[in-house]
């Protein structure tokens, strides 16, 4: 492997490791000692998800694209989701839900970020009980209804591994990502994506997307 990636994953797990510190308390953050598992976890997942870099491996291991998410209210955007059901519930760092893709200017799509998804136990929107953590004790958002149909209510994390975000590495928009701009939904009809202050915003792009095979992909 290169050590490009590992570079750079040292960079950015020391700029979250003093985000994170500085978001614990009024002490200051050289008093405050880093939680060596954080930063390893941070790792795990940065180097889990660099053959993610590639979107037809991402395509291979089971993850579906879905239409580009934008905040109606102009925070920004988390790109196009691309969900893999079978890792809904994992915990594991190098296991992530969700793949988070924009648009490149060559026309490719890259990886942006990462997105950790658990189901909630009750589907009840006004509980939230079991809502879950990862990276030190990192909250999960949540509970909210599903983000196409069929899809439970649940808990998410965003972690923006591969696109910095002036909002924070776990910040659910990114100023940074876009979606295009104009609306044009080919494939299935997504449900809107419910974010913590109960807002709905829907995708703004549901254009099909070509994978490695030659299928149309309809994307989130």
């Amino acid at each position: 492997m290169s050590k490009r990636p590992l570079r750079t994953a040292i960079t950015l797990v020391t700029a979250a490791a003093a985000s994170l510190a500085l978001s614990a308390g009024p002490a200051p953050a050289a008093d405050r000692p880093v939680d060596p598992k954080v930063l390893r976890d941070l790792v795990k997942a940065y180097l889990a998800s660099v053959k993610y870099l590639d979107e037809k491996v991402a395509l291979a291991d089971g993850y579906v694209p879905r239409r580009c998410s934008s905040d109606p209210a102009g925070h920004g955007s988390m790109g196009y989701h691309y969900f893999n059901e079978s890792r809904y519930g994992s915990l594991d760092p190098a296991k992530p839900s969700a793949l988070l893709f924009e648009d490149g200017k060559d026309g490719k799509r890259r990886l942006a970020g990462v997105e950790w998804i658990v189901l909630d136990s009750d589907q009840n929107l006004k509980t939230s009980k079991d809502r879950p953590s990862m990276f030190g004790g990192q909250k999960f958002e949540g509970p909210m209804p599903g983000h196409y149909p069929g899809m439970p209510v649940h808990y998410d994390l965003h972690v923006w591994l591969w696109k910095q975000n002036p909002n924070g590495l776990f910040d659910r928009w990114n100023p940074r990502v876009k979606c295009p701009a104009a609306p044009s939904h080919t494939g299935k009809s997504d449900m809107p994506h419910t974010g913590k202050s109960g807002t709905a915003h829907t995708g703004s792009s549901g254009t099909a997307h070509t994978g490695s095979a030659g299928t149309a992909h309809t994307a989130h």
